[in-house]
């Protein structure tokens, strides 16, 4: 894949970066390095290799998957405008 002029010039609008006009060039020749970087990235035979969480060998600290309610209720409820029956009072919106 190669980025023309036109194609750096979109993309520069796309993430809001200002960029002359003389400069596209120069800015569409970046983008296809790191095209490259890319696609020599895919010549890479990762067969077999498992996804690394850390350099060091180290289990991840887990918890119980266990659902509660919280028991927040009334800390959370005390800051609310209006609060009836254990849940949050809003105006109606819809008629």
């Amino acid at each position: 894949m190669s980025i023309d002029r036109e194609t750096a010039r979109r993309v520069a609008k796309l993430a809001r970066i200002k960029v002359e006009e003389g400069d596209l060039d120069a800015l569409a020749g970046e983008f296809n390095a790191i095209l490259g970087f890319v696609e020599q990235l895919n010549e890479v035979d990762v067969e077999g290799v498992e996804p690394m969480v850390s350099v060091t060998p180290m289990r991840l600290k887990r918890r119980q998957d266990a659902v509660t309610d919280g028991g927040y209720q009334e800390k959370i409820l005390s800051n609310a405008p209006d609060a009836r029956e254990g849940f949050f009072a809003v105006p109606k919106v819809v008629e």
